[in-house]
């Protein structure tokens, strides 16, 4: 069932969450321990991210060193089928540009029409950690609007092989948007007007990067339908659970916390008092936005679903 569909049968706000495939080695019963907790809030959907293959350096025998692919983590594809075989839920594959050329796409998007998956979230992804600037596969796409535009095209019937004749798809396509702005835009204006062209080509629905402030979050939907972006907004939140969080998630995400939330995390001294807090913070984030009418609220689990089920039982 596509996204689009749950939101439009929901009486209140749904209850949604993300995992990520566990490092190569470990078994599918991984998965399924961070997503049996929090089976009982009913959630519509799981998102499963995706993580372009990373790179080792081997010295080769003349002295040089020969650059060798390795793949960290099992297949989106494969999990999202998992998942669905064994909770009758939607699962939501992440699709990316980056590693990926168009036939590639084109290929993984056949696989999960066949395997009968409805949904897609169309993003751009992350530049290799080597590389300063994202670069895109040589035949790939540099933009997630052009990924967007690929999988509509395919749901038209329009596909890169002109010579074969295939059914037409029916995804429904999400994709990502920053309430703070993309940490690449020139500002939020530009920002928008971006996501409004993915909009425009074929996106469906929004699910937003992580945030603490609710303001930012309600001037930014605010400003999505000054521009004629109409499409459901999906808040995505995360728990905050270690003392790293405090200074890494500002740097990576570029994100502030509002001035409530770092008065009380500037007074924890171990991961404890951090999980704590993140799970207040959260439940008040949470209540706000469902009375507030949010459409979904999108959770952050990173695969440790403890914060979000101690969240959930107090909103859903």
């Amino acid at each position: 069932m596509k996204v689009t569909d749950h939101i439009k049968e929901a009486k209140d706000t749904l209850f949604s969450f993300e995992i990520l495939p566990p490092l190569k080695g470990k078994s599918i019963q991984s998965i399924y321990d961070g997503i049996d907790p929090l089976m009982e809030f009913q959630p519509k959907f799981v998102n499963v991210t995706y993580h372009r293959e990373e790179f080792i350096y081997k010295e080769r025998e003349n002295g040089l060193l020969e650059k060798i692919a390795i793949r960290k983590r099992p297949g989106t594809v494969g999990i999202c089928a998992a998942i669905m075989n064994k909770y009758n839920v939607d699962a939501i594959p992440h699709l990316i540009c980056g590693g990926f050329s168009k036939e590639d796409t084109e290929n993984a998007l056949i696989d999960l029409q066949f395997l009968g998956i409805d949904n897609v979230l169309a993003l751009r992804g992350d530049a290799y950690k080597t590389e300063a600037n994202f670069r895109p596969h040589p035949d790939g796409h540099q933009y997630a609007v052009k990924l967007v535009e690929q999988i509509t095209e395919m749901n038209k019937g329009n596909y890169m092989m002109d010579d074969v004749q295939l059914e037409p798809t029916n995804f429904c396509i999400g994709t990502a948007a920053y309430p703070e702005k993309h940490f690449e835009a020139m500002n939020l204006a530009t920002d928008l007007m971006h996501l409004k062209q993915k909009v425009d080509a074929g996106a469906e629905y929004i699910v937003t990067q992580m945030f603490f402030d609710n303001k930012k979050y309600f001037s930014f939907v605010e400003a999505c339908r000054n521009m004629g972006i109409m499409v459901p907004i999906i808040p995505g939140l995360k728990p905050l659970k270690t003392l790293n969080h405090i200074s890494f998630i500002p740097k990576f995400f570029h994100i502030d916390y509002p001035i409530e939330l770092s008065s009380e995390l500037l007074k924890c001294k171990d991961n404890k008092a951090v999980e704590k807090l993140g799970i207040e913070w959260g439940i008040h984030q949470s209540k706000e936005l469902k009375n507030a009418g949010a459409p979904c609220i999108h959770y952050y689990t990173m695969s440790n679903s403890s914060s979000v089920k101690a969240i959930a039982s107090e909103v859903f």
